[in-house]
C-alpha cells in the first residue's frame, strides 16, 4: 500500500491506483486508455480529479465532460468522464469511437450497475486498448494510514479498529467518520458512537435513492435473514427485479457485497429515514416473518433501538419474547409487558419469564393474579411459577402445597424435593408414572424425577445412589436447560451432596457444567456461583472464595433469603479462615438477618453449622441455638440420615470446642461414630473429631493425628485438616512430634517445608517450657497485634512495651514454631489465635472417653 505524494488530494491507494498516477506523472502524454469500476463513495471521483491535476501540472487540458455525438474532440486533450453509468447510448458511442480510434486519451469511471450493453461494450474495449480497474473498500491498514494524516486522530488502534468497522473501508465513509471524530467535542463518547453530525451527512445520499431502495435498506436494516421473495414482497416487485435492486443498492455504496449494512450506515438509515416508512416497513416484516414461521426477535430488537416498539403488533411482541425466553429473560419479560399494554392479557409466561429473570416480586404478583382469574392451563402453570419462587424465598411448605395442586409429573417431584427438606417423609412416595394433566416426558420431566429420587436416596439410602441420580439430572439438563424453572437445580443438589460426602471435585465439575449451560436462568446462575464460592472457603482459599462470591451480586439484585444465607455463611467462613475477628463481628449481624429471613430446611444446614461456630467464635452461640434445635429435630424427623447430619455434628464439634463445653463435644464425637460406617466422608470426619478432642485433652498421637489431618484434607476440608495438625503440634511436649505435625500442616496448607528442626542441644533448651503448652500469654498478644496489622511501636504503646522488646517476641515465636520465614508465621500464627478460645487459657481439657 502506497499513500499518494499530494497531501491535498487526502488520496490512499492501494497499488492499482497509485501505479496508475504514478505512471501518468512520468509520461502525462502517454497512451491512457482506462475504464475505472467501484461502488458509490468508493474514490472514483477522487482518483480521476489527482488524474486531472497531474495532467493540468504537465500543461495538458483536461475535459471531464462526456462530448455530444457529432462533437470533435481535440487528441492532445485528455477526457475524464465521471459516472458513466448515467450516460444515454448515444453519448456512449462517442466515448466507444474515441476509444476505437486509439489517438485520444480517455479515462471512464463508473458504477457497476446499471450496466447497459453499450456501456459493457465500452468497458471491454478500454480493457483491451488499456486496463479495467476495479475500487475496493479500504483495508484496516488503509484505513489506519487515512487516519494518520490527522493530527488529531492519530493512529491509535482502538480508534482505527472503530472506524474500519463502523465504516467497513468504504472511502467516503472513513473520510466522514475522521473528519466528525477530528472535531468532536468528546474523544471517548465519540469512539463509541458516531457523531451525531456525522451520521446526518448520509440524508443527502438516502433522500436521492428510489422509494424501493430506502425501503430495502430500512429491511436489511432491521437484521436478520431476508430472503428474496419476503423482499419482493415488501417492495412489490418480482423476484428477478428485486436482484436489479439489491444491485442497485450495491452500487450506491450503501449495501456491502455481503448483502450487510456497516454499522454507520446502518444508524443512518434507522435514525434519518422518516418514522412513518420506518414503522410500516418493519411492521409488514414482522408480519410477513409471522406467516412463514420465521424468527422476529431480531426485528423487535430493532424496533426497540429506535423507540418504535410501540407500534410493533401484539402477536410480534409475544412471538418474540417467546424466542428471548430461552437467553434473555429479562428481555423476554420486557417485551411480554410491552404485549399486556398494547392489550393482550398477562400469561403465565409473562410470570415465568419473570421469575427466569430473578425478578421474583413481579413472577409472584402476576402468578397470584393468573391463579384467581386464569384458564385451568395457565393456572397450572401459574402455580408452578409461584410454587418456584416461594421455594427461592424459603416458604417450602406454601411452595409444596401449590406444587401438589399444580399436579404434573415435574411438580409433583418437585413437591417430593420441598417435602423431603423440610422433614415431611410422607412426600416420600414415588411421583406417579402417568402425568393426568397430559405433561409429555421431556427432560425437564424426566430430570425433576430424578433430582426427587435423589434427594430421597439421599435420606434413606447409600449417598453413591443419590449423587449418581442427581449428577445425571444435572446432565439431563444441560442441553436445554435455561429456560427451565427449578426450586432447586440438581447441580446444587448434586453439588451439596457431594460435599457432603467429601466428593468435592465432582461438585465443582457439576457447578461449572451447570453455569456453562446457563441451566435456571439468571435465577440459579447465583445458587450455583455461592455454592463454588463455598467449595473454596472449605479447601482454605479463601481469596479466591471471596472472588467468586464478589461475582454473584455483579447485576445488582438483591440476593433472594437462600442466597442470602450461604452469601453470610461464607463471609464468616472466610473470616473465621483468615483470623479476622473484627470482619467476624461486623458481619455478625447481617448473618443472624439472614438466618431469621430464611426458615430451617435440609438444604441449608451447611451455611447455618458455620454460622454456628462463628456465633461461638463470637460468644454469641445462644442467638442461633433455636435455630439449631429446630435442624436437629427435621434430621430426627427424617430418621437422622447420616449425609445430612455428620457436617452439622462436624460444626457443633467445633462449636462445643471454642465454648469450652467438653461433654456436648463428647456427644457429638459420640454421634459422628455411630455414623462412621455410612460413608468414606462419615469414617474419616469422625477419626479427625475423635483425634481433636484428645490432641484438647493433651492426648497426642502424631501418627493417629496426621492420618486424620491427611484424611480431612483428601476430602476437601484442606483449612481443617491442616488446622487440626497444628493444634496438636502446639500441644505435643515431644520435639520430633511438634516438628512433624507442623510440617503436616504446612503441607496441607500448601505451604513450603520449613525443613527439618534440630533435635539437640541448645534448640532443645530453647523450645523448652512455653513451647509445650504453646505461646505464652504474652506472645498470644503480641500475635494478635501482629495479626491486626500493628507495627512494633505501636504494638509496644499498647502493651506498654518497647519496640524492640516486640521484635524479640516475634523472633522467639518464629524459632519455637520452626518457620522458614515471616509469611510462614503469620499464616500459623492466624491458626494459632483464632483457637485461642478453645485452648481454655492454655489448660487441657478433662480425660473422658469417648464412646
Amino acid at each position: 500500500m502506497i499513500m499518494n505524494d499530494i497531501a491535498a488530494s487526502g488520496l490512499t491507494l492501494d497499488r492499482g491506483p497509485q501505479v496508475l498516477l504514478d505512471t501518468v506523472e512520468q509520461d502525462p502524454a502517454g497512451p491512457l486508455s482506462v475504464g475505472i469500476a467501484g461502488p458509490g463513495g468508493h474514490g472514483k471521483t477522487a482518483l480521476l480529479t489527482e488524474l486531472a491535476r497531474v495532467h493540468q501540472r504537465a500543461g495538458i487540458a483536461v475535459r471531464t465532460i462526456a462530448p455530444q455525438p457529432g462533437e470533435a474532440v481535440d487528441p492532445d486533450t485528455v477526457v475524464l468522464v465521471d459516472d458513466a453509468h448515467l450516460l444515454d447510448d448515444a453519448r456512449v458511442e462517442v466515448l466507444l469511437r474515441l476509444v476505437a480510434t486509439r489517438r485520444h486519451r480517455l479515462v471512464v469511471a463508473h458504477r457497476p450497475w446499471p450496466r447497459s450493453a453499450a456501456l459493457s461494450e465500452l468497458v471491454d474495449a478500454l480493457r483491451r486498448d488499456g486496463q479495467a480497474m476495479l475500487l475496493t473498500p479500504f483495508t484496516r491498514e488503509q484505513t489506519a494510514a487515512y487516519l494518520a494524516r490527522t493530527p488529531e486522530l492519530g493512529s491509535r488502534d482502538d480508534l482505527v479498529d472503530f472506524v474500519h468497522t463502523q465504516t467497513g473501508g468504504v472511502p467516503r465513509d472513513v473520510e466522514r467518520l475522521a473528519r466528525g471524530l477530528a472535531g468532536a467535542e468528546t474523544r471517548t463518547d465519540a469512539v463509541v458512537n458516531p457523531p451525531r453530525s456525522v451520521v446526518a451527512e448520509f440524508g443527502p445520499d438516502l433522500d436521492v435513492q428510489p422509494t424501493a431502495v430506502r425501503r430495502l435498506l430500512l429491511a436489511v436494516a432491521a437484521g436478520g435473514t431476508l430472503p428474496v421473495s419476503m423482499l419482493g414482497a415488501l417492495v412489490d416487485r418480482e423476484p428477478a427485479a428485486v436482484d436489479d435492486l439489491i444491485a442497485t443498492t450495491r452500487a450506491a455504496g450503501l449495501l456491502g457485497a455481503d448483502g450487510r449494512l456497516t454499522p454507520i450506515v446502518r444508524r443512518a438509515v434507522t435514525t434519518l429515514s422518516p418514522t412513518t416508512e420506518r414503522t410500516a416497513v418493519w411492521r409488514r416484516l414482522t408480519e410477513l416473518q409471522l406467516a412463514r414461521g420465521g424468527a422476529v426477535l431480531p426485528l423487535v430488537r430493532s424496533l426497540l433501538a429506535v423507540g418504535a416498539l410501540g407500534d410493533c403488533p401484539v402477536t410480534t411482541l409475544t412471538a418474540a419474547a417467546t424466542e428471548a425466553l430461552a437467553d434473555e429473560p429479562a428481555f423476554a419479560a420486557e417485551l411480554f409487558a410491552a404485549a399486556t399494554a398494547a392489550g393482550r392479557p398477562a400469561g403465565a409466561e409473562q410470570a415465568l419469564a419473570a421469575a427466569l429473570a430473578g425478578n421474583l416480586d413481579d413472577a409472584l404478583r402476576l402468578a397470584d393474579r393468573l391463579l384467581a382469574t386464569a384458564t385451568p392451563p395457565d393456572r397450572r402453570e401459574a402455580a408452578v411459577v409461584a410454587a418456584t419462587a416461594l421455594a427461592h424465598r424459603g416458604h417450602v411448605g406454601r411452595s409444596v402445597e401449590l406444587y401438589r395442586w399444580a399436579g404434573t409429573a415435574s411438580a409433583t417431584a418437585f413437591a417430593t424435593v420441598g417435602g423431603i427438606a423440610t422433614g415431611d417423609l410422607g412426600v416420600t412416595a414415588e411421583p406417579p408414572t402417568g402425568d393426568p394433566t397430559g405433561e409429555p416426558p421431556t427432560m425437564h420431566a424426566s430430570a425433576a424425577r430424578l433430582m426427587a429420587t435423589g434427594v430421597r436416596d439421599s435420606v434413606s439410602g447409600p449417598p453413591t445412589a443419590a449423587l449418581s441420580a442427581l449428577v445425571q439430572a444435572a446432565a439431563l439438563l444441560e442441553p436445554d436447560g435455561r429456560a427451565a424453572l427449578l426450586p432447586d437445580s440438581p447441580a446444587a443438589l448434586a453439588a451439596l451432596t457431594a460435599v457432603h460426602c467429601g466428593e468435592l471435585e465432582i461438585a465443582e465439575r457439576v457447578l461449572h457444567r451447570a453455569l456453562a449451560a446457563g441451566v435456571g436462568g439468571p435465577l440459579m446462575a447465583r445458587r450455583h456461583r455461592l455454592l463454588q464460592a463455598w467449595i473454596l472457603m472449605v479447601r482454605g482459599d479463601t481469596h479466591a472464595a471471596t472472588e467468586r462470591l464478589a461475582t454473584v451480586t455483579l447485576d445488582g439484585r438483591q440476593l433472594e433469603s437462600r442466597d442470602l444465607l450461604f452469601a453470610a455463611a461464607i463471609r464468616m467462613g472466610v473470616s473465621r479462615r483468615n483470623s479476622d475477628l473484627g470482619a467476624l463481628k461486623q458481619g455478625w449481624g447481617q448473618a443472624l438477618e439472614a438466618v431469621v429471613r430464611h426458615p430451617v430446611d435440609l438444604f441449608t444446614l451447611l451455611p447455618l453449622g458455620e454460622l454456628a461456630i462463628a456465633g461461638a467464635r463470637l460468644g454469641d452461640l445462644a442467638r442461633l441455638e433455636p435455630y439449631l434445635i429446630q435442624g436437629r429435630a427435621l434430621l430426627s424427623r427424617l430418621g437422622d440420615p447420616p449425609l445430612w447430619s455428620v457436617p452439622l455434628r462436624w460444626s457443633g464439634l467445633h462449636a462445643a470446642i471454642l465454648t469450652a463445653e467438653p461433654a456436648t463435644a463428647d456427644e457429638h464425637v459420640a454421634a459422628l461414630l455411630a455414623a462412621a460406617d455410612h460413608s468414606r466422608y462419615a469414617a474419616v470426619v469422625a477419626a479427625a473429631a475423635q483425634s481433636w478432642v484428645e490432641v484438647l485433652r493433651g492426648d497426642v498421637d502424631p501418627i493417629r493425628v496426621e492420618a486424620a489431618a491427611r484424611g480431612l484434607h483428601d476430602t476437601g476440608l484442606c483449612w481443617d485438616g491442616a488446622r487440626l495438625a497444628g493444634q496438636a503440634a502446639i500441644r505435643t511436649a515431644d520435639r520430633r512430634a511438634m516438628t512433624t505435625l507442623l510440617e503436616c500442616a504446612r503441607a496441607l496448607q500448601g505451604r513450603p517445608s520449613g525443613g527439618p528442626a534440630p533435635a539437640t542441644g541448645a534448640s532443645t533448651t530453647r523450645v523448652a517450657g512455653p513451647t509445650q503448652q504453646g505461646l505464652s500469654d504474652r506472645e498470644y498478644e503480641v500475635a494478635e497485634l501482629v495479626l491486626a496489622g500493628l507495627t512494633y511501636r505501636e504494638i509496644g504503646d499498647r502493651l506498654f512495651i518497647s519496640a524492640k522488646t516486640v521484635e524479640h517476641h516475634v523472633a522467639r515465636m518464629r524459632n519455637r514454631l520452626n518457620c522458614a520465614n515471616r509469611t510462614e508465621l503469620l499464616a500459623l500464627l492466624r491458626t494459632l489465635v483464632a483457637d485461642r478460645a478453645s485452648d481454655t487459657a492454655g489448660q487441657p481439657w478433662p480425660q473422658r472417653a469417648v464412646r
